[in-house]
C-alpha cells in the first residue's frame, strides 16, 4: 500500500505538519509505505506559474498516480486552507485522485474554522475525483502544545483518540479499497467470460 501525504504549511513548525507526521509514523508501523510532500519543497516559480512540466512536479504526479491513498493536512487561513496548498492541487491532472482514499487533517486558530473542511477543502478534493473522502480532522491550535526548549510537540488526549480513530477508518478503508481493472484487461475478461442468456 502506498500513500502520498501532502503538507499545505509553508511554515516548518506547524500544527498541521504534526498532525502528519503522526499520521505517517502511524501507517508505517503497520507496514504502509508512505511519501510526503511539503508545499514549501516546491520552488515557488513551479506552483505560481503552473509549471506542469517541472521535474519536481511531475514527481508529484506520478507518485499520486499510484498512490492508494492520500492525507492532505493544511493550515486555516481566513476561513479556508492554505493558498499554496491549492496551487499544488491545481497542479494535478483533473481526475487525480480517482480511485483513491482520501483524509483531510486540518489546524486553526479556533473551532470557527472547523468548517473550512467541508465548506473549502473537501470540494476541491471532490472535484479531483476522490473516490473516498472521510470525515477528516479538525484541530484547535491549543490542542496541540508546542513547548519551548526542543521538548516534542504533543497533542491534547482528545485529539490523539480522534487522528487515532480517523487513522484506523483511513486504514481500513484502503484495505478495502477496489483495485481498477485495466480497460484492456476488462475486455479480455468480457470476451473470454462464458455467458448464458
Amino acid at each position: 500500500m502506498l500513500v502520498v501525504a501532502i503538507g499545505g504549511s509553508p511554515s516548518t513548525r506547524s500544527r498541521s505538519g504534526l498532525l502528519l507526521d503522526h499520521s505517517r509514523q502511524w501507517l508505517q508501523e503497520r507496514g504502509v509505505e508512505v511519501v510526503t510532500f511539503q508545499v514549501r519543497d516546491f520552488a515557488a516559480e513551479d506552483l505560481l506559474h503552473a509549471r506542469f512540466d517541472s521535474p519536481q512536479v511531475k514527481h508529484f504526479q506520478d507518485v499520486v498516480a499510484e498512490a492508494d491513498g492520500v492525507i492532505v493536512a493544511t493550515p486555516v487561513y481566513k476561513a479556508s486552507f492554505a493558498g499554496g496548498l491549492k496551487t499544488l492541487l491545481d497542479l494535478l491532472p483533473e481526475r487525480a485522485l480517482e480511485h483513491r482514499i482520501v483524509l483531510p487533517i486540518a489546524t486553526g486558530g479556533s473551532i470557527a474554522h472547523m468548517l473550512a473542511v467541508d465548506y473549502a477543502l473537501k470540494p476541491v478534493l471532490s472535484a479531483l475525483k476522490a473516490q473516498e473522502t472521510l470525515h477528516g480532522i479538525f484541530a484547535d491550535d491549543r490542542q496541540i502544545s508546542y513547548p519551548q526548549g526542543g521538548t516534542p510537540a504533543t497533542l491534547d488526549t482528545a485529539l490523539q483518540a480522534r487522528l487515532l480513530d480517523s487513522l484506523e477508518t483511513f486504514h481500513q478503508a484502503l484495505a478495502r479499497r477496489p483495485r481498477p481493472v485495466a480497460p484492456g484487461v476488462l475486455n479480455e475478461r468480457l470476451i473470454s467470460a462464458r455467458w448464458s442468456i
